[in-house]
């Protein structure tokens, strides 16, 4: 069969190097891809969001499935436009990918059918939620309602900051549209993980556990990112809490979605806080995380192509998912500046060298190809990622990967899988 994936980055990267090891599989294609990718599949230079021309080109070239990465197609309608046409695809349809497009839908949903969050209000004005602000007192914290690239969530541990988060979303428009209405909400503390599973609308699978690192610096310290590194298992998700999560969040929120006639289908990716009170949502997203996407494809034995068919055909409850019983884990390396401003065209030098590497994998995100070299070509660039018996010892594996990497203002966080370490495991 031949697959079509859509997107550019280390998630993209991790899914087409997955697909093409199912025996079913016979051409991958992604549209636009990077540099990476480029070894593995056919790319095609249409753009995520350009829904009308990917359709077309599915159509024309009789893809058998197509498979969404990032979250802007998916609340685009994408998936919706391709079932029109009666083509094969893999995600949520627009109404579904509404719970990772609007903060405030899936709060709303959360807090009607008393699924575990923190307290939250939604504000279209500045003013309002700055009284809001000043009523509850910090700390808190202050989110974009839309699309954000994963950096619209500001924590502010005093009133000012977060008075001047607000200015920043709404009145500067820091986020662009998704700044229209913002989410005033609790400030939860604890560990967070990551809770992605598969679903058909009605059966729910778990993928293994997950944990990323937000911040950009060491220490967990720095403005959020897309996410500096990812490892699987999280010791933090214990049998007990996986249970509690499937029960309270995970299975909830499907039913939930199926009586607002809303039928979700593809990745169900929870953002959750560890509380003392338990398990609670901070947020949901409509498709893989990235990078937490590296480590789980990497650590996955069963044919994925035959897991996302299972949720587009309803038959999630026949399936078996395999895993392998190692580590794995993954450490982004970025561009000086990320999240802000950074250069692009730096060349990196030390990729060759890992080619035969039996134990990890480089996958890229940000990278392009220019006059035979490989140049950094966006914020978060490569995930170098490596399994290990454990989570330290996949860690220790993948930062031996980093060390032949170079570019000229490389960073990268040195502290990847502290909290799993620290759990001993």
């Amino acid at each position: 069969m031949k697959v079509l994936v859509i997107g550019s980055g280390g998630r993209e990267h991790a899914l087409v190097w997955k697909i093409r090891q199912s025996p079913r599989v016979s051409h991958v294609l992604c549209a636009p891809g990077n540099a990476g990718i480029g070894e593995l599949a056919d790319l095609v230079s249409i753009a995520p969001d350009d829904i009308a021309a990917l359709a077309r080109f599915a159509r024309d070239e009789q893809v058998d499935l197509t498979v969404v990465g990032p979250e802007l197609p998916l609340t685009m309608g994408i998936v919706d436009e391709f079932q029109r046409q009666d083509l094969r695809i893999f995600g949520p349809s627009r109404d579904g990918a509404q719970l990772e497009g609007s903060k405030a839908f899936t709060k709303d949903l959360l807090r009607r059918h008393e699924i575990p969050t923190g307290f939250f209000s939604t504000f279209t004005d500045a003013d309002e939620a700055k009284r809001y602000i000043s009523e509850v007192g910090p700390p808190i914290v202050v989110k974009a309602d839309g699309l954000a690239a994963g950096k619209g969530v500001l924590i502010c541990t005093e009133v000012k900051e977060a008075h001047q988060a607000v200015d920043e979303i709404m009145v500067s428009r820091l986020f662009g549209d998704a700044g229209q209405r913002v989410v005033i909400e609790e400030f939860l503390e604890g560990e967070e993980v990551s809770f992605i599973a598969l679903t058909d609308g009605r059966t729910v699978v778990p993928l293994a556990s997950s944990q990323d690192h937000k911040r950009a610096f060491d220490g967990d310290s720095g403005p959020n990112t897309g996410g500096m590194g990812a490892y699987s298992p999280a010791p933090a998700m214990t049998a007990e809490l996986h249970d509690q999560v499937m029960r309270k969040i995970m299975q909830p929120v499907v039913d939930a979605l199926r009586a607002a006639k809303i039928d979700y289908r593809g990745v169900l990716y929870a953002g959750l806080m560890m509380t003392e009170a338990g398990p609670k949502v901070l947020e949901f997203n409509s498709r893989f995380g990235d990078p937490e996407c590296q480590p789980l494809m990497m650590r996955l034995r069963s044919d994925v192509v035959e897991l996302m068919e299972a949720c587009i055909d309803g038959r999630l409850d026949q399936v078996r998912v395999d895993w392998d019983p190692r580590a794995a884990a993954c450490v982004v390396l970025a561009a000086a500046g990320y999240p802000g401003n950074y250069e692009k065209g730096k060349v990196i030098r030390g990729l060759d060298g890992l080619r035969q590497w039996t134990t990890g994998f480089v996958f890229h995100a940000g990278t392009a190809q220019r006059g035979g070299q490989v140049v950094t070509n966006g914020g978060r660039v490569l995930g170098v990622t490596a399994l290990g018996t454990t989570v330290d010892d996949a860690v220790a594996e993948a930062y031996r990967g980093v060390a032949k990497i170079q570019w000229d203002g490389m960073h990268f966080r040195s502290d990847i899988g502290h909290r799993a370490i620290a759990h001993g495991s």
